[in-house]
């Protein structure tokens, strides 16, 4: 039987729609019938729970991660979000600042044994319990939060925008970092503008190719309806005939069919 895969959405730096590509794409998956996890990796900045509308969790991710529980408790069943049947479920990072101060005090050894606790779910949520996708919505740079995640994905989609210091963030962390760890990635230009032309989107395919000798994955035009619904709407579900929901479902395609080229 095909295993499930781990996808980890990252990005350079913040600001570039990583955690809007994390939670849209995790649903599309769900909305095309897959059994779905997200998970909130950022914990310098949680944001899935207020997104997700999910506040009042027992216990989180960082729970799991300390060793005060199993995966299992920390999983919410949220199906119900995108009209799935028990196939969408969210791990969510604690957002009080006592967990983000801890967080961040972590040390070596401690990430250690986070990676360990990270690449044991393939068994348990892959293996075990039948999940077709996790997805890690990461923090953004080179955190060990991030590494972490990053080294237990079998797919990383990288998250980046047409800024100067982003392109050239984005390259150093191609060549430095997912090369280094032998990681498929797709790229996805967001906040691109005057993307509809099939002559501006093959322009931008080529360049794309040129500058960062990366996989495209897809290229997301800068869309105002986004940024009006200030992260209250998963597109995916909320606006089904949206042109970025269109983005998404081939974004989705690709990846199960390991076409990202």
């Amino acid at each position: 039987m095909k295993m499930g895969k781990i996808i980890a959405v990252h990005s350079y730096k913040g600001g570039t729609g990583k955690t809007l590509l994390s939670v849209n794409l995790a649903a599309t998956f769900a909305k095309h019938g897959k059994k779905v996890c997200l998970f909130d990796l950022d914990f310098r900045a949680p944001s899935l729970f207020a997104i997700l509308k999910a506040e009042n969790s027992e216990y989180w991710l960082n729970d799991y991660l300390n060793g005060n529980c199993g995966i299992e408790k920390v999983l919410i069943d949220l199906s119900n979000r995108i009209q799935g049947k028990d196939n969408f479920h969210v791990a969510l990072a604690n957002p009080a600042t006592e967990a983000i101060r801890d967080m961040s005090a972590k040390d070596r050894k401690w990430e250690m044994r986070a990676l360990g606790k990270l690449l044991s779910l393939r068994n348990v949520l892959l293996g075990e319990q039948k999940f077709d996708y996790l997805v890690f919505d990461t923090s953004p740079g080179l955190q060990y939060s991030s590494i972490n995640a990053i080294v237990t994905a079998d797919f990383v989609v990288v998250a980046t925008t047409g800024d100067r210091s982003d392109v050239n963030g984005t390259k150093r962390m191609l060549r430095e970092m997912y090369n280094l760890f032998e990681k498929k990635t797709g790229l996805v230009i967001n906040k691109v503008l005057d993307s509809a032309s099939k002559s501006k989107k093959d322009e931008m395919n080529t360049r794309v190719k040129n500058v960062y000798q990366a996989p495209l994955l897809a290229l997301v035009p800068c869309f105002c309806e986004i940024l009006r619904a200030e992260g209250n709407l998963i597109f995916a579900q909320d606006k089904p005939t949206h042109p970025f929901t269109q983005i998404l479902d081939e974004m989705a395609k690709k990846i199960e069919a390991n076409e990202v080229n």
